[in-house]
């Protein structure tokens, strides 16, 4: 089952950025691209490193440790050494809050 959980105050975030999000035990990233807000996973496929600490690039986050890259929006690997891809949640912005589906 599943429910939308509040992660964050939408101007908490800045434009082509990343957050941490930690939620029942698991860590996810929320980026904001374009005032459109993503969520994921928040470690990488490839060495668990946290995304939150990467660098965004228009809808691509870059892995901190070996700078592979994902797209935010769905998650497929765009850069080795990432090949594994990246669970992704539905996001929305509602009140000004950042809302993911989990």
């Amino acid at each position: 089952m599943t429910q939308w959980i509040d992660a964050a105050a939408f101007d908490a975030i800045e434009d082509e950025d990343v957050m941490r999000f930690d939620h029942a035990g698991r860590t996810f990233a929320i980026y904001r691209v374009e005032d459109q807000v993503y969520a994921s996973d928040g470690l990488c496929t490839h060495e668990h490193v946290h995304l939150s600490d990467g660098f965004v690039m228009g809808h691509e986050i870059e892995c901190p440790k070996h700078n592979g890259r994902f797209d935010v929006r769905d998650g497929r690997p765009l850069c080795a050494p990432v090949c594994e891809k990246l669970q992704t949640y539905a996001a929305k912005i509602e009140g000004g809050r950042i809302l993911i589906e989990v």
